[in-house]
């Protein structure tokens, strides 16, 4: 389809109950192109109503769909990833027109999202329990895992496929019913999704899409309900306390994935090439608006003059322009307040003494854009040291020893991944084993996996997404105690 085709073809409005609504009088808000800052397209306006209507709908499925055959629920799961990948083309161009990224990008997120209803849907038909006589030889211990209820899923704008379908997918196989409050710069993607999984078969009220530009509002009455059981959140460590502190009213269960400050630390005996072509996917990966980005560089000194000046004449390739031009390998940014942010923190290393050794001015115009930039002798003071950038900025710093390079990587409140390379494995695992992060990669500038537990430590929050882990957060665990 041509994006007008494709924007005339989408859903617009709220879906609640397995079907497209208005909004409660019928407001909408606009979803606007981040390369040129023109409307898209209108979408519904949720208001807390609507909000309570999606969760009588979630709490009126619950019952049936906990009690559907985990074969028909992964069934279900199997038929959205296919339809998914059959509508590739038109959901990257849908999410590159929302959000900005390099189309490229977009097609690679839509293969990695469809993915986690493949691998859940395969994980519904392996929910197990125990059983086991009692050590006292009284009688017998059984447990089972039962779904936990109707969830809610708040995801961010970044990745507006693939943050849901981690959550969706497991929520669904489980047995949980769901509710989606989509970022509101990022509503389409999610829409269209929803109607997939109907087309699909999944059963009036499973899944709920609640697109809103009042997020606080319309998701709090939601969070006080007793009959929500599940809050899973994707977005900033501000945010995320805000909700787990709004969260223990009912004592819902959570999960938070929150932000990150991701150190990639370069020892002397790794191989330059690879560590460069690695920190080139940790770093510009979705244009650095990832909360798996790598924020900033720890090179050993030995190798820091090699790696800078090949790191700097990779990233001075990076082509900036519309995300729909094949020829792009570097979008705009999502909205003025991110570009304002990742401006401000270089501008914050550059007065504080730091090096502009590539780009760092963003060149004006319509939409949002900001070049790849390379920041060197960064001060400990800089902000963009503790800050989480979000941007294509790679601030570069040294170190001697290996313990300084395990000390600088740890100098934060977040703990989400650190990437090392190195070519001694012994070295390797002492490191990975040292640094304070839910996740490492070894040699590796990707991490993300749908077979494997995604999520942090420390400030970036708790609870796993992806792997055999991931189901567990949607599952109760029940002892029966038999004679």
């Amino acid at each position: 389809m041509d994006q007008r085709e494709l924007l005339d073809s989408i859903p617009t409005q709220l879906w609640i109950g397995g079907e497209p609504i208005d909004a409660e009088g019928g407001a909408t808000f606009p979803v606007r192109d981040p390369a040129t800052g023109d409307t898209l397209v209108e979408v519904a306006d949720a208001t807390p109503a609507d909000a309570m209507r999606a969760l009588d709908a979630a709490v009126a499925a619950q019952r049936d769909w906990a009690a559907t055959p985990a074969r028909e629920r992964g069934e279900i799961l199997r038929a959205v990833f296919e339809a998914i990948t059959a509508r590739a083309d038109d959901m990257a161009l849908l999410m590159t027109l929302e959000m900005g990224k390099a189309i490229a990008e977009s097609k690679a997120e839509i293969k990695y999202g469809a993915e986690f209803f493949r691998w859940f849907s395969e994980e519904a038909v392996r929910i197990a329990g125990r059983y086991q006589p009692a050590p006292a030889g009284n009688g017998r211990i059984l447990v089972t895992r039962q779904p936990v209820g109707p969830c809610l899923a708040i995801t961010p704008w970044n990745f507006p496929l693939a943050m849901g379908t981690r959550k969706i997918g497991p929520a669904l196989a489980a047995g949980c019913t769901m509710i989606v409050k989509p970022a509101s710069e990022t509503p389409l993607t999610m829409l269209l999704l929803a109607q997939l999984c109907a087309e699909a078969g999944l059963p009036k009220g499973v899944l709920s899409v609640v697109t809103t530009s009042k997020s606080g509002a319309v998701t709090a009455p939601l969070i006080d309900d007793p009959r929500l059981r599940k809050l899973t959140f994707t977005g900033s460590t501000g945010v995320g306390k805000k909700l787990v502190e709004s969260s223990a009213k009912g004592l819902l269960r959570t999960s938070m994935e929150l932000g990150g400050n991701a150190p990639f630390v370069v020892f002397d005996d790794a191989d330059i090439d690879k560590a460069v072509e690695g920190a080139m996917l940790a770093k510009l990966r979705n244009g650095g608006e990832a909360c798996t980005a790598a924020n900033r560089f720890h090179v050993q000194r030995s190798v820091l003059a090699e790696f800078t000046s090949k790191l700097v004449e990779k990233m001075s390739s990076m082509k900036l322009g519309l995300g729909t031009d094949p020829e792009t390998k570097l979008g705009p940014l999502v909205n003025a307040d991110q570009l304002e942010t990742v401006t401000e923190l270089v501008d914050d290393a550059v007065a504080a003494g730091a090096t502009l050794s590539l780009g760092g001015s963003a060149p004006g115009g319509a939409g949002y854009f900001y070049p790849a930039t390379v920041l060197t002798d960064v001060p400990d003071t800089a902000r963009i040291l503790k800050e989480e950038v979000f941007g294509p900025v790679a601030p570069i710093v040294g170190f001697d020893t290996e313990d300084d390079g395990i000390a600088a990587a740890n100098d934060t409140e977040f703990g989400l991944v650190a990437y090392i390379y190195t070519e001694n494995l012994d070295r390797a695992l002492r490191v990975a084993e040292a640094l304070e992060t839910g996740m490492v990669g070894v040699n590796r500038g990707v991490i993300s996996d749908a077979a494997a537990p995604f999520g942090g430590v420390k400030q970036s929050g708790f609870g796993r997404e992806g792997g055999f882990e991931g189901i567990n957060e949607y599952l109760e665990t029940k002892y029966i105690a038999l004679t």
